[in-house]
């Protein structure tokens, strides 16, 4: 019976340290792509002028507000 509930603990305690784990990686990532943007003004820009737009700042600013929207 004793060996039953020291596995119990060890599970419960793998599950709770996966769990913060998660949490801690999440807020990390979080951070670090609001620190670092995966995409800047300039990307977008050269992504339009490759589909034949001519980009206005407005447009870039709609596309920035866009991405930081899902971010």
């Amino acid at each position: 019976m004793e060996l039953f509930l020291d596995i119990l603990k060890v599970i419960g305690i793998l599950i709770v340290g996966a769990i913060i784990g998660f949490f801690i990686a999440k807020k990390y990532m979080m951070k670090y792509l609001k620190k670092n943007p995966p995409i800047n003004e300039e990307m977008i820009k050269a992504l339009m002028m490759q589909m034949g737009r001519t980009p206005s700042q407005k447009q870039v600013n709609q596309m920035m507000k866009q991405m930081e929207k899902y971010m």
